[in-house]
Formats: structure tokens, sequence, C-alpha cells
């Protein structure tokens, strides 16, 4: 369980995760021991997992966002493991869901624009192997993107 003050270390850390400890522990209000066991254990008890730069996609030519559902031929153990390691190889998914409801699988995609795009859906993604159907849906804007959890 969470107290207070691991709270305090995680916002602080969603927000800046480049700062020194000397600095997260002032801003927290611990001195710079404490404060790394604290956070080395955040990090042991598999709370905070990995330390990254966030990218503006724009910026590195990635405009283009598509949500994709899937549907699979079968819901079978085999079938749905075979989609999965197909799309954890997939550098243009950002994100793979399996779902349950009225698809199998929800992806986010990005691509530099919608001939890219086509390309990853021609090449890559409809040679999968158990697709039964695939259904594109462009977003016109993006309202909100946050990689804070709300804590």
């Amino acid at each position: 369980m969470l107290d207070s003050l691991d709270k305090r270390i995680l916002r602080a850390l969603q927000r800046d995760s480049s700062r020194t400890n000397a600095e997260l522990a002032h801003e927290v209000g611990l001195s710079a021991t404490p404060c790394l066991r604290r956070v080395h254990l955040l990090e042991e008890r598999g709370v905070i997992t990995d330390y990254v730069a966030i990218l503006n996609p724009a910026a590195v030519d990635l405009k283009f966002t598509a949500f994709v559902r899937i549907t699979l031929e079968s819901q079978d153990k085999e079938t749905i493991e075979h989609f999965a390691s197909e799309m954890e190889k997939a550098p243009e998914v950002l994100e793979c869901h399996l779902m349950a409801g009225s698809y199998d699988y929800l992806l986010r995609v990005i691509a530099t624009d919608l001939d890219d795009y086509q390309r990853f859906q021609m090449e890559t993604l409809t040679k999968v192997k158990g697709i039964q159907n695939v259904v594109t849906e462009i977003p016109l804007r993006r309202v909100k993107q946050t990689t804070r959890l709300p804590i």
C-alpha cells in the first residue's frame, strides 16, 4: 500500500523523472538517503516500472494516429497469443489491448501519414494469420493525453 509520502514521490517523478535524488528529496520533504531508499522500494515492488523520455510525435514526423479494432477468426488461445505476439513486433503499434466486447483487440497505431498507415495495414497487419476483420478509426483531434496516473 502506498502512503502519502510515496504518493508525493510518485507525483513528483511523473512531472519530471530527470531530477536528481537531492532535488526530489527536497521537493517531497525528505533527506536524500530515505528518499532514495523509498524510490528503490517503489522500483522493487513494481510501482515504478521505467524512466523514459516522452517524445512529441509531430516533431519526429509521426503525425498520424489510428485506432484499429481487430476481430479474429477464432478466440482460441493460439490465435489470441499469435496476434499479440505479432503486434509486439510492430513498432507502429503503440498500444495493443485484448478486449471484452464486440471485437477482440484495440490498437493505437502511429504513422507519418495516411499512406504510411495504409502500408502498415497492407504489409504488416493484414498479413497476420487469424484476422477476420479490421476497422480503422481516425481521430480528428486529440483532446487529452497524459502519462500521469491520478495518484
